[in-house]
């Protein structure tokens, strides 16, 4: 167990060690500051009945930060590793290729969720100054969005992870890791796809769909799908990640 939190440690602080994790916080902070005011110039004296993340999810900002800041960064976990020449040492410590596999998707998760913070000190503004605080500060919802937002990264870092140990360039990593992200947004468009509501077509896409579930997060409620989904595919991608690792023995 000291191994592995040492390990979540060093990968942490190598977010914060290195100029790439101050400009992931510099550009959410900016994409975050953008939506506010862009909530703000359209809510400006209109009644706001629904939660204030409710409004936030739909903007173009929220899913910016989520598709480019991911691969960002994960693509340093292990393609930088095996760039520098440290994967060989790394893999000979007395830790196992899982723990390893494990520490760098801890280690990432944590720093993505600490870029997503500032979003609490803007609904501490909305609280001060809303005529209806209650929307603004509904804590059970902003829970709840916070655990959406928690669910989905954990699955684009998984996905970012396993991309960056397939190569040793951090180019290539952060392409690979964007496509799969891509790709798994465009399926979550159901409004792209012409088929009958009730199909069986219909259903898949919304099981899929990361834009209905966040709608469900941001409202406050949590569904039971999205609690076996998103913890399924991370598991899936980081058993993938896994794998290529340990398909270094086999060379």
């Amino acid at each position: 167990m000291q191994a592995f939190l040492t390990l979540v440690r060093r990968e942490l602080g190598g977010h914060f060690l290195s100029l790439t994790g101050y400009v992931i916080i510099s550009t959410i902070l900016l994409l975050l500051g953008f939506s506010f005011i862009d909530i703000l110039s359209k809510v400006n004296g209109v009644p706001l009945d629904n939660p204030f993340t409710e409004v936030f999810y739909v903007t173009l900002y929220f899913w910016m930060i989520l598709l480019l800041t991911t691969p960002v960064i994960t693509m340093r976990t292990f393609a930088l590793e095996k760039f520098a020449g440290t994967f060989e040492t790394l893999m000979t410590a007395p830790v196992g290729d899982l723990q390893v596999v494990l520490a760098k998707f801890v280690g990432s998760l944590i720093f993505y969720l600490i870029a997503w913070l500032p979003l609490l000190g803007y609904m501490l503004i909305l609280h001060q100054f809303t005529r209806n605080p209650s929307v603004a500060m509904d804590f059970p919802t902003i829970a709840s969005t916070f655990l959406g937002i928690l669910l989905i990264g954990s699955l684009y870092i998984a996905m970012g992870c396993f991309a960056s140990a397939l190569t040793r360039s951090q180019l290539i990593a952060a392409a690979l890791s964007y496509g799969l992200g891509l790709t798994l947004f465009l399926l979550s468009m159901r409004s792209l796809v012409a088929i009958p509501t009730r199909s069986r077509e219909a259903e898949i896409f919304a099981h899929i769909s990361m834009t209905e579930h966040m709608q469900d997060f941001a409202r406050g409620v949590i569904e039971v799908s999205s609690l076996i989904y998103y913890p399924t595919f991370t598991l899936f991608f980081l058993f993938l990640t896994w794998k290529v690792i340990e398909s270094r023995r086999w060379k």
